[in-house]
């Protein structure tokens, strides 16, 4: 079938879609959603069988979907309607919730239902809540609808009230004061719940220092609580995140954004630290907010909060790495590195690096870049710190090393992976192991030398040069990855403790040790890791210093988020000459 998708963006669920569309055999083209012309032009040019829907921030034109059929995947359960679906959902305190697929019309989440297909609401952010349970969900809820318009004899099933087994409703878009937290009332379950509810848009906005943040990214801590501290007051920082203390314990909020920002002012997501600066510390000597260190190995399983933390398992090492929306800055990689360092002389037999729970990497970190004095400063530090730690991880001589990716992959996070001796992956995973969609960047982390290896020389320039996104089991297939499990959540992470308990048990662990060390030496004899770097990295000055602003200009309308002015042709094929 001809799919048309009009979207607001190419988000995690519409790469999603994407992928497994294509996967099915359906030829799939993507038209951002600019204005009624620009979609009314698309539609004239593609000439789709079917146009979906699964990221709209506004109304199909009346022009569109009177003369075509227009399937609207709405993140809600039967009767569910209203822009804020999930944050109701959350702040309610449902225990189910669900997608569904609808026919549009003049009425907003009205029309027709082709399919709904719902799930148990887990206790998370509405990002975490969307990238997983939602997008499963609108993957199973598509798919069921294509087959459903392909029989022909499928009767929608319109919407009505008075059916019992309806259970949504209409809910209006969500505003700050219901949202608003009160630090004197509210407990930290509440606390919680509310910012869950607005990640990753649009944040809980609250006063600190007079001054209205947004607040983004919060988890719940245990020890510091016991503090004799005013609620709402910030006890501590740790990493960028600042801990409040609540009525009951405390939390921790990694990130904020300035909200209403004067014109020199970032208008967009930093480390909270980032943002107060000297606001921390105006309080008297003897209140003043502590930087709380924890060594990684010394994290409990819960109870608190940081980035970085290790355990040990039999003769397994697990590094676990969970980086907001997988954006690593200089820091967090020279952290990083310094983990992985100190886990290399224990005394295990494998090191899993398990990433995050939401996202592997996503490589440098664009928003501490814009934020910078200097980007292009920034950005070759960035770059400097991301291919330390690469190095760092390839040379990795008296261990096996296994990368476990719970989460999505992009750029040069998608290159550290293959850093690993083996990389699984997964089932729900998407990479995007590509550049050029940051203003023609030409990228690092060793890629030159890792990709070929592992795809060829062939697959790794189209790789490269289509800009698409894949699925783990594509990538598997492609050789990118190696093995790619279809498992929940909980399930993944079981068998990766099983796969690496039979690794580092397995009888021939020395030999293949041996072999690793080998192929190392020569391909280094071949040619040096240093020669690899030094080549991408002549290409990357040229990107951040030359006369060419691509890679400037990409980066400040990704962290501004400002509207697109165009669909991309490697995503609209009905736009290629």
């Amino acid at each position: 079938m001809r799919i048309l998708f009009l979207t607001h963006g190419f988000n995690s669920l519409t790469q999603r879609l994407f992928v497994e569309l294509r996967r099915d055999g359906h030829e799939v083209s993507i038209e951002f959603d600019i204005n009624d012309e620009v979609a009314e032009e698309a539609v004239e040019l593609f000439k789709p069988e079917l146009i979906l829907a699964p990221f709209l921030k506004r109304a199909i034109p009346e022009s569109i979907w009177k003369k075509h059929r227009c399937i609207i995947v709405h993140p809600g359960i039967k009767g569910d309607r209203g822009p804020s679906s999930v944050d109701w959902a959350i702040m309610n305190g449902e225990e189910q919730w669900g997608v569904t697929c609808l026919e549009a019309t003049a009425e907003m989440d009205a029309g027709d239902i082709w399919e709904s297909v719902e799930f148990p609401l887990r206790d998370a952010s509405k990002s975490s809540l969307y990238r997983n349970e939602v997008t499963d969900a609108a993957v199973a809820a598509v798919k069921l609808t294509l087959k459903r318009i392909e029989s022909g004899d499928y009767q929608p099933e319109p919407l009505d009230y008075t059916n019992p087994e309806i259970r949504g409703q209409w809910n209006c878009l969500m505003q700050q004061k219901e949202r608003q937290i009160n630090w004197q009332l509210d407990d930290t379950e509440t606390v919680l719940r509310k910012i869950n509810a607005a990640d990753s848009m649009p944040g809980v906005k609250d006063l600190i220092g007079g001054k209205n943040y947004f607040l983004y990214n919060a988890y719940a801590e245990v020890e510091l609580g016991e503090s004799k501290a005013d609620s709402g007051s910030i006890l501590a920082t740790r990493d960028g995140a600042i801990c409040f203390k609540t009525i009951d314990a405390a939390v921790w909020v990694t990130h904020l954004k300035i909200a209403e920002p004067a014109p020199d002012e970032f208008a967009f997501k930093l480390p909270a630290t980032h943002l107060l600066g000297e606001k921390l510390n105006l309080a008297p000597e003897e209140m003043r907010v502590q930087e709380i260190t924890l060594q990684p190995e010394a994290i409990p399983e819960s109870g608190t909060w940081q980035e970085i933390r290790y355990r040990e398992e039999g003769e397994v090492g697990y590094i676990y790495f969970d980086f907001y929306n997988g954006a690593m800055d200089t820091e967090q990689c020279q952290r990083l590195q310094k983990a992985i360092t100190e886990a290399k002389k224990k005394p295990i037999k494998l090191l899993v690096l398990m990433g995050g729970e939401e996202f592997w990497s996503n490589g440098i970190h664009l928003n501490q870049i814009e934020a910078a004095e200097s980007p292009a400063e920034e950005s070759w530090r960035n770059i400097n710190a991301m291919n330390d730690l690469c190095l760092e991880i390839i040379n990795t001589p008296n261990q096996l090393t296994m990368v476990a990716m719970r989460g999505n992959a992009g750029a040069g996070g998608v290159f550290m992976a293959l850093a690993a001796d083996q990389v699984y992956a997964r089932g729900n995973v998407i990479l995007n192991p590509h550049y050029k969609s940051m203003g023609n960047l030409y990228g690092s982390e060793y890629w030159t030398y890792l990709l070929p290896k592992r795809v060829g020389e062939d697959n790794a320039q189209q790789l490269m040069q289509n800009r698409h996104p894949l699925s783990a089991a594509e990538a598997e297939q492609l050789g990118l990855i190696d093995v790619c499990l279809n498992q929940s959540r909980e399930g993944f992470v079981q068998q990766i403790s099983s796969e690496a308990q039979q690794l580092a048990n397995c009888t021939d662990h020395g030999q293949r040790l041996a072999e690793k060390n080998l192929r190392r030496q020569h391909d280094e004899l071949q040619k040096p890791l240093s020669n690899y770097r030094a080549e991408e990295l002549e290409q990357m000055k040229l990107n951040f210093f030359g006369f060419d602003p691509s890679y400037h200009v990409a980066r400040y309308h990704f962290v501004e988020k400002l509207p697109k002015a165009r669909t991309p042709a490697y995503l609209a094929s009905h736009r290629k000459i």
